[in-house]
């Protein structure tokens, strides 16, 4: 007997998450933005008079997960350091996952540098950190708030966006990095939805859908396209673990390969390997993984 199809608990979608990281230059993308548009894009923050910098770090969804998360806040905070010095940074951090706000304090706990930075953590959903501050009236405002690959798990993306907009200080920046509509994800999503299992239980979003979202609200954006590149190759080797955790990930479906029926785990399959989706590359099945950098002024 099969076992039955299902979706991946949140510690599985941790374990499935690290090979795709282990497997893809996701964040040799995001260090690449870093390097290279970060620093102008903190430069241009107007931080008050009183040199307290307000940098709100919404780590939002459970995508940036596992050992890395809190990673990419603190390389961006210490930018932040670096083109304001001396400024104190009071950061704020929205994170519903337990295990991920443990490893983020632990990366806090181990960085001696992070002189003049403060940190509160919101053990929340994105949703119930917004009902909290609505409730409270404490409307606090922010120069800087990012949401990195998180928007794939919110019930409502426009509201969601719409209020930590709103939560933005006189010249304040909102970053939200999300697949890329040249992405195979995109392709994927659009052409090939039918090789997708139910137990998917993400948000297809890209980039084009966000910056609908902005327009319609008419705040001013942004846009950086980051190439990103994720080797499926092990995806089609018959029994082989890693391939199977990849499996998993891009289907959000816990044992893809062994519980899935035989005819749309075909499809998927040969979907992945189409032009639009995956190049190959010295053999290997690389999956474009491209990434878009959406910065919004408040």
């Amino acid at each position: 007997v099969i076992p039955s199809m299902r979706s991946l608990t949140a510690e599985e979608y941790v374990e499935a998450f690290k090979s795709f990281l282990d497997h893809s230059t996701e964040h040799q993308c995001m260090d690449e933005f870093n390097k290279e548009q970060l620093p102008n894009i903190l430069a241009g923050l107007y931080l008050s008079t009183s040199h307290k910098a307000e940098h709100a770090s919404l780590l939002l969804g459970d995508f940036l997960a596992g050992a890395v998360a809190g990673e990419q806040d603190l390389k961006m905070i210490r930018i932040l350091q670096a083109v304001h010095p001396g400024v104190f940074i009071d950061n704020e951090i929205v994170e519903p996952n337990p295990q991920h706000v443990a490893a983020y304090k632990e990366l806090v706990n181990q960085a001696p540098d992070l002189q003049n930075v403060s940190f509160i953590w919101h053990q929340l959903t994105s949703l119930e950190y917004e009902q909290q501050v609505k409730e409270k009236g404490t409307h606090k405002k922010f120069d800087f708030i990012h949401m990195i690959q998180m928007l794939y798990r919110v019930e409502d993306i426009p509201n969601t966006i719409k209020f930590f907009h709103s939560c933005l200080d006189h010249h304040g920046k909102l970053l939200i990095i999300i697949l890329s509509d040249s992405s195979g994800w995109a392709s994927l999503w659009k052409k090939y939805r039918d090789c997708l299992p139910a137990t998917d239980s993400g948000h297809y979003i890209t980039c084009s859908g966000i910056t609908e979202v902005l327009q319609r609200l008419g705040a001013e954006h942004r846009v950086y396209e980051f190439p990103s590149g994720w080797d499926i190759t092990d995806c089609f080797i018959e029994g082989d673990a890693v391939g199977g955790r990849m499996m998993d990930f891009l289907t959000g479906t816990k044992n893809f390969l062994g519980t899935a029926p035989p005819a749309l785990r075909r499809r998927l399959q040969e979907a992945l390997c189409q032009p639009e989706c995956s190049s190959t590359r010295d053999g290997r099945v690389i999956f474009s993984n491209n990434l878009s950098m959406i910065v919004v002024e408040s």
